[in-house]
């Protein structure tokens, strides 16, 4: 956790002090008070200036952060980290050139470094939170192509009258799928098979 410990004529002098050092708000820190200033002798000899240590909070936002900047760094790569913190999760999304490599094939990449920021952002908090990274809009896109798949591939089974089974799929991936085609009332879908190889049935209603 970081922390400095600062002097001042005054308890909020020194807090002051070393939330300007940290780069903080005070909201954003813990404040222990190490001593209280006092006077000397006739009121002026030997004054001792207050004493404080100021800590830096552990957030979700935070640690996700301090993880994800460690890892571009190990990768040598450029990037831009914006996250904004809600109630209940925290948003990420990554910008920078030919950042396909945090991707990979489907999102297989992006997917695992999600999941290895959130077991490090959700330690020693008091609120754990659900962490969503997406890097250049990509996740949209996937979206937007996926729901094109599940419509394609309804009519499919509608017009022929037999199942489309679909490629294995992660668990966000099948959800979209699932979502898109729910309110159709000639196809209905589901699930079989074993994660990581589960898979999407398309299947026309009787």
């Amino acid at each position: 956790m970081s922390y400095v410990e600062k002097n001042g004529k005054t308890v909020d002098d020194a807090v002051e002090s070393a939330l300007a050092e940290l780069n903080v708000s005070r909201n954003e820190v813990e404040i222990d008070i190490i001593e209280e200033p006092s006077k000397g002798l006739f009121g002026f000899i030997g004054v001792k200036p207050a004493r404080v240590r100021v800590k830096v909070k552990e957030t979700v936002a935070r640690q996700a952060r301090e993880f994800l900047g460690k890892i571009m760094k190990i990768m040598k790569l450029d990037v831009n980290i914006n996250l904004v913190e809600k109630e209940e999760k925290v948003l990420i999304n990554i910008n920078g050139p030919d950042l396909g490599i945090l991707i990979g094939k489907r999102g297989e990449t992006l997917d695992a470094i999600q999941y290895l920021v959130s077991l490090s952002a959700n330690k020693n908090v008091e609120k754990r939170k659900r962490i969503f990274i997406d890097i250049e809009g990509y996740r949209k896109r996937r979206e937007d192509t996926l729901k094109k798949l599940a419509y394609k591939l309804a009519d499919k089974a509608r017009q022929r009258g037999r199942n489309v089974i679909l490629e294995p799929m992660n668990s966000m991936e099948r959800r979209i799928i699932h979502t898109a085609l729910q309110g159709r009332d000639d196809i209905y879908t589901f699930s079989e098979g074993e994660e990581p190889y589960r898979k999407i049935i398309i299947a026309p209603k009787k």
